[in-house]
């Protein structure tokens, strides 16, 4: 698994919450919160992670220096064209210290079509100290984090993941509607 390291910064939460050692997603009892934030995006738009619940939601940590967010990237990009009509997004958080000096250009090369905002250490603290890029969250319709990525995984780990995560909310629905059916009968 290769990732570029960041420069280590004291941290106000010790530790990051890892995913489980075999890969997939966390059951759904065993998921905890996303944190929540507000940064803004390239045209300065306010982006809230909380306007996003409901969708499944890939948060990617990434620099444009970094070479396994540059084999990522591409795919989010594939990610966010083929699912977004079934409530998924992906979320860039950049973590360059230059931040949209670096990140503009980078977004009009590589012509990524998905939210980008510039990260601090506030974020990066709040989600663990992310000291390792790329870091990925897999962030569930109720917007808890359901797997975590340090490095770079496969493509079609996250792929798996996001239909996973798509389809078990397609079943939660079916169900409740069935219910409420039955209920009616």
């Amino acid at each position: 698994m290769a990732s570029c390291q960041r420069t280590p910064k004291p941290s106000a939460v010790a530790g990051s919450e890892s995913g489980d050692p075999d890969g997939g997603l966390k059951p759904a009892d065993k998921r905890k919160p996303a944190p929540n934030f507000t940064l803004k995006d390239a045209s300065g738009a306010a982006v809230n992670l909380a306007d996003y619940k409901g969708k499944v939601v890939l948060v990617n940590f990434w620099a444009t220096w970094c070479g396994p967010c540059k084999v990522e990237i591409p795919w989010f990009v594939e990610f966010q064209d083929k699912f977004k009509e079934r409530d998924f997004a992906v979320l860039g958080v950049s973590m360059d210290d230059d931040g949209w000096k670096s990140v503009k250009p980078y977004l009009a090369d590589h012509k990524i079509n998905y939210p980008v905002v510039i990260g601090n250490q506030l974020i990066s603290d709040q989600y663990g100290s992310v000291d390792s890029l790329p870091t990925s969250f897999m962030v569930d319709r109720q917007g808890r984090i359901a797997a975590i990525h340090i490095g770079l995984a496969e493509k079609n780990e996250y792929q798996d993941e996001i239909l996973k995560l798509l389809d078990d909310a397609k079943a939660s629905v079916d169900s409740a509607a069935r219910l409420v059916v039955a209920a009616v009968r």
